[in-house]
Parts: structure tokens; sequence; C-alpha cells
């Protein structure tokens, strides 16, 4: 037995096996094995047997009859992987439907050994995973597959359970639109598990995204992004300029969620005027007249408000921002729907709910 590898109940001792059946044993070997990588340094043969032999009862994957398909494990603790034998090359099979999956807080990267032959497992049993696996079961997407395979898949965890599929997404996508998107439900709920997987239609912008989004926090989550399968990439020098701008993109996002998730009648929109430009009475005018337009389209208007620098050319609070008070929070929703992302003057518009009671006191600063 190789050093800390552990044996289960069930695996025949290696003296008392017979011949036949020991050719046998080491012939199907490298059919049998699953590379598990990015293991936390918490993992250990135990916890990694206990946890494979579990997901796979609860996919329907073990097909080999009643009883554990973890035959042993064998975990190397500096390089953070380990080798998990099957006491079958079907289920083997099956564990590759497990790529990604979360154990202990973490994505793991489910993976065929180097030594694995497809030619010769191509006569001992299936190659590929049962089609009818249930996945859903341990927060995994059936359908997946097709759009988020391959190492630029993208992990992002501590999601705020109220977050919807939505606001993840246009999160994620201000780095460029997405060929793959899963936002992990639980299945009997229906609810937001905190963690999603995504992959940009553009590639180059993946160790950018996982830069600048690694580490903000949401409300009281931080939240958690790298390459789901081989860990958190730092970006090249030449992106260095790219992740700048992508960081300030964050900050902006990140004042959309936080300005509230329940809608209010308040609309503040920034990134849409500037200070030099309220300076001028005229063009000030103009700027609330284009606003009150603008406002308009999405509902019953109740009042415009854009503050000014005071005469002497001092900043005041809420400088920079345009405020849209509506009759009811259908308009203003509308209007934030419609508002956010759109580019006025060259500048790309963030729209966030704004509190009635600060407004209504006149505070814009909050």
């Amino acid at each position: 037995m190789l050093p800390n590898m552990l044996s289960l109940p069930g695996q025949f001792p290696a003296l008392q096996m017979m011949p036949v059946q020991a050719m046998t044993q080491q012939a199907t070997r490298h059919a049998r094995r699953v590379y598990v990588g990015g293991l936390p340094p918490t993992a250990n043969e135990q916890s990694v047997a206990i946890f494979f032999n579990q997901v796979m009862n609860a996919i329907g994957g073990n097909t080999a009859g009643p009883g554990d398909a973890v035959l042993n494990v064998y975990i190397n603790h500096d390089k953070k992987f380990a080798f998990v034998e099957m006491r079958s090359v079907e289920e083997a099979s099956n564990a590759m439907a497990l790529d990604g999956i979360i154990f202990e807080g973490a994505p793991v990267k489910v993976r065929r050994p180097t030594d694995y032959n497809p030619s010769l497992a191509a006569a001992l049993g299936p190659s590929q995973p049962n089609p009818n696996l249930n996945l859903a079961a341990v927060g995994l997407s059936p359908g997946s597959a097709s759009g988020l395979e391959g190492p630029d898949r993208i992990f992002v965890g501590g999601l705020p359970y109220y977050f919807t599929e939505a606001q993840v997404r246009e999160l994620l996508e201000s780095f460029g639109p997405l060929r793959g998107f899963d936002l992990v439900k639980d299945r009997e709920t229906g609810n937001s598990k905190g963690y999603a997987f995504c992959v940009y239609q553009d590639l180059s912008v993946t160790d950018i995204a996982c830069a600048a989004l690694n580490g903000i926090k949401m409300g009281d989550k931080t939240l958690t992004v790298r390459r789901a399968n081989q860990g958190q990439l730092q970006p090249r020098p030449e992106q260095e300029s790219i992740l700048l701008q992508a960081q300030q993109q964050v900050a902006l996002q990140k004042l959309v969620f936080q300005g509230g998730v329940v809608p209010t009648k308040v609309v503040c929109l920034t990134q849409v005027v500037s200070a030099d430009e309220l300076g001028d009475d005229e063009e000030y005018e103009d700027i609330m007249e284009d606003m009150r337009t603008e406002g308009e389209k999405y509902g019953k208007l109740v009042k415009v408000v854009i503050p000014r620098p005071s005469p002497d050319g001092q900043q005041l609070p809420g400088v920079g921002k345009v405020f849209l008070e509506f009759e009811d929070t259908d308009g203003a929703s509308k209007a934030r729907a419609g508002l956010h992302g759109r580019k006025f003057g060259g500048n790309q518009v963030v729209a966030v709910y704004y509190p009635e009671n600060k407004f209504s006191v006149g505070e814009y600063d909050a």
C-alpha cells in the first residue's frame, strides 16, 4: 500500500487476491482511477472518500451494486490533488460528471489521470458519464457542459442569496458577453446557493474578471472569483491597464447592488453630468430638460433634481448626480432598467434606486 493511501471496507488485501483477479484489477486500474485537483488544505483521505461516496450515491452513479463506489484514496498534500480509485470502470466514468463540484467550500477539478488509455478503456466499459445522472442533486447543472467546459470556466462564490440571475449576469457582463452562465440553485426551493459558474465569449478577459471581482464585498458577503479548474491566476503585465478599468467598472456595479434591492420611487443617475457642465445657467436648463424628457419615457415624472456647485465653485453634496422621482415604483423600475448602462456623452450611466426618505429632505450624498 502506498503511503497516505486509505484502504476502505470492501477492498481485498493484495496478498489474498487471486492471481487472475489481481491481473484484472491492475489492467482496469487506469480506467477506474479519477484525478481530483484543487483540494483545500483541510482535505484528507477519509473526507475525500466519504464525500465521493455520498455524491456518487446521490446522483445515481453507483452502478456496480450496493455499497460504496470508492475503493481507496491517495492524496498528495503538497500539490493538493488526489487519486480516487473506483470499484468499476463505469463508476469512474460517471464521476467525470462531477467536475467543478464544491468540496469543503471550493470547486474541485475532476479529470482522468495521465495514465488513462482511452483505446484500452473503450473495451472495459462506458467511457462517458451516464446522461441520466441526477447532477442537480449535488448542485451541478446537467446542461451546463455546452458552454461551461474548459480551463476558462470561472467559479463565482460568496454571492448574496437574494441576488437574482439577472443581477449576477449584469455584474459579470461588465467585462463582456458570456458564452455560458449557471447560477446554482437549491433543487427543492429554487433559491440560489450563493455561487455560480460562467465562461466569457472573449477568453482573454477571464483573468481580468477574476482579478477585478475577487475580494469585492457585496453586503455582508465577500466574492471569491477564480478559474474553477486551475485556481487563481494573475493577469499578465499587458493586461494591467485593462484590469484598472475593469476594477473601476466593478466599483460602479457595486454601487448598483448596494443601492438597494427593493425598488423606490427615486432613481439616482451617475456618470451623466460633470460639475463643469452645471455652472452655466443655460446649459444647466438644457440638461434639466433633457433629463425630464428622458425620464418621462418610463413613467409619470414628479420631480427632477440635479444638484449644482455653489456660486463660489464649492462642491456640494450630490453634484454630478441626477435624481428622477416618479409617481410610482413601476416607473422608477423601468427607468432604472432602461437607463443603466446607457451612454451619455461617452460615459456609461450607472442607475440605482435612492432612499425616498433622504431624497425628500434634500440629502443627496447617500
